[in-house]
């Protein structure tokens, strides 16, 4: 479901910050300031939800704290990682810090993903205590759930309504943070930022889940089982939103090629370029490939040129393609340019990688025959060696 907010193609100008993002006192920065905003939220949710779900006696509001609980996190390394992920190459990492976001990321999502197991074990165990009290007291002693002591007795009378203030107020804020968040991510094309505003929608999912079924239960004096029930289908939608940017991460650090909506708009803006210099016309546009790297685009490009041209004459192209691809959008922070002689069509990005033949000829191995009959003869040797330690201890 990331996918499709987590990159998209677009025009605008690059804006630098500094490396000191994760302490930055500058509140017009958005990407800060609406991190930091969520961070509070979330922690004064996740406190409000946990002692309500025990006051109130509502599973689906204590699986609702656990997500906010998640969130809380999230931000942390949000901040951290953004921070991270806008510094300029070094000599250690020559392709820039991004994919530390992406890493950020993937341990957002990964916490999102394993909180949802958590809380449908949890809610899962509070059904069984209410139907299945035997199953659920075996269960308890081999200790596979956590924290379901606070579901015997009052738990199983269902929830007070006074808990579903607190999941009505959770919807509200949650759903303009999301908002609000989305805006930024997809100006920044951040895919941590992205990830988190997901978590505020998926949060606000799941506490219009926990309204109904404390609703529910409220209405339905003998329905107590409609908020456990709401904590289980919590954890499901918690479970699926944290695979999708779980792949997404992981895709991403596996460097996955970019979006055809990114090489396309690359595409356009080298045209460009070619189209403000002389004999541009002469220049094809080859191909276009590149990988995400955090909220940082790493385009190749490959034009094919008169064979004849100079060096001199292939570098002013070059920076020339590169100035108008970096100043017409946003996120590519690097653009090699790649160039072939025209005429040359067979040509691709994949004669960069070494041919296997070549490899072979580095580090040869033996053909089969070869390597039986080398086989063989260590055998011969060792045989022998046998042999005659055996005759040096029967002289012995």
């Amino acid at each position: 479901m990331a996918t499709q907010t987590r990159e998209h193609g677009g025009h605008g100008h690059h804006h630098h910050h500094g490396n000191a993002y994760l302490t930055s006192t500058n509140t017009h920065d958005a990407g800060v300031r609406i991190t930091r905003l969520g961070l509070v939220a979330n922690l004064a949710m996740a406190i409000g939800k946990f002692i309500g779900g025990y006051v109130f006696h509502s599973q689906a509001l204590i699986a609702d704290a656990y997500h906010a609980l998640t969130d809380l996190v999230s931000d942390f390394l949000t901040l951290g990682t953004v921070a991270w992920s806008l510094k300029p190459p070094s000599e250690r990492f020559p392709n820039g810090y991004g994919k530390i976001e992406s890493i950020g990321a993937l341990g957002v999502s990964g916490l999102l993903l394993c909180g949802g197991v958590f809380m449908g074990l949890n809610s899962g165990q509070v059904l069984l205590d209410q139907f299945f009290p035997e199953a659920a007291e075996a269960i308890s002693h081999l200790e596979l759930g956590h924290g379901h002591s606070h579901s015997h007795g009052a738990g199983a009378l269902g929830p007070s309504i006074h808990a579903a203030w607190l999941a009505a107020g959770s919807i509200i804020v949650k759903e303009w943070l999301y908002r609000a968040t989305m805006k930024v991510a997809l100006e920044r094309k951040s895919s941590v930022l992205a990830s988190n505003a997901i978590h505020h929608r998926v949060d606000s999912l799941t506490s219009i889940v926990a309204l109904f079924t404390i609703g529910g239960s409220y209405i339905f004096q003998d329905a107590s089982w409609l908020d456990p029930v709401g904590g289980l289908l919590i954890s499901l939608m918690v479970i699926k939103a944290g695979w999708g940017n779980t792949r997404t991460s992981l895709l991403e650090l596996a460097d996955t090629t970019v979006d055809d909506e990114i090489k396309t708009a690359v595409q356009k803006a080298a045209a460009k370029a070619l189209g403000t210099i002389d004999d541009g016309g002469k220049v094809k546009i080859r191909d276009v490939q590149g990988m995400k790297s955090g909220q940082n685009y790493l385009m190749d490009v490959e034009l094919a040129v008169p064979g004849v041209w100079s060096i001199q004459r292939s570098r002013e192209i070059e920076e020339r393609v590169r100035a108008t691809i970096g100043s017409s959008l946003r996120g590519v922070k690097r653009v090699k340019v790649r160039f072939i002689p025209l005429g040359q069509e067979n040509l691709d990005f994949s004669e960069e990688f070494i041919a296997p033949d070549v490899i072979r000829k580095v580090n040869p191995e033996p053909e089969d025959g070869v390597e039986e009959e080398a086989h063989a003869h260590h055998e011969h040797e060792h045989e022998h060696e046998h042999k005659d330690h055996n005759a040096t201890r029967k002289r012995r």
